[in-house]
């Protein structure tokens, strides 16, 4: 079987990379804990042209996209209070955000939060959000596909770079609930 290692000349533990992980990201890894070692995160440098998952596919092989996750950040709204969560579902499908993620937010309304919002309160770039690091109280939604995935190629908070994170390891983010369909 192959993995996303594969597709990269250099892939190395994110330990070894703290220096090019932005600092959420740089801490979750400093202060990792669960199921699966750190040693098992791993740090790919790419070219930040090359960070959407289309042109990355095209880039590095087509076989990647069964590997690939987005992680986006929706905003659930009820009586006026609005709660930030992020959602990781495979990368050949979309959030639904209002099904899903909106009934498991327990929100009457539900939209992809403002580009501004998810950089402002992730500290991550757009286009290289990633689960690990985001704040511990958010909810963080994975769907189930993407736990099952054996690695899952994500961004490493900025869009110069790559994670492979064991899809097992990703239910032991905090905040992490794995649901069915969320990603549609």
């Amino acid at each position: 079987m192959r993995t996303p290692h594969e597709a990269f000349t250099d892939v190395r533990p994110a330990t070894e990379c703290l220096d090019l992980l932005v600092p959420p990201v740089a801490d979750a890894v400093r202060g990792w804990s669960g199921s699966v070692p750190v040693d098992e995160v791993r740090y790919v440098d790419t070219d930040p042209a090359v960070a959407d998952t289309a042109t990355l596919v095209e880039t590095y092989g087509p076989w990647l996209m069964e590997f690939s996750a987005n992680c986006v950040i929706v905003a659930g709204k009820r009586g006026g209070v609005a709660t930030l969560a992020a959602c990781v579902v495979p990368s050949a499908t979309r959030v639904d955000v209002n099904g899903v993620a909106r009934r498991e937010l327990d929100a009457r309304k539900a939209s992809f939060a403002a580009r501004e919002t998810a950089i402002g309160e992730t500290g991550m770039e757009f286009g290289g959000i990633t689960p690990v690091g985001l704040p511990a109280d958010w909810p963080l939604l994975v769907d189930a596909a993407v736990a099952d995935i054996p690695y899952v190629l994500l961004g490493s908070g900025s869009r110069r770079g790559k994670l492979i994170v064991p899809g097992k390891a990703l239910p032991g983010l905090p905040g992490a609930r794995v649901l069915e369909g969320l990603g549609g």
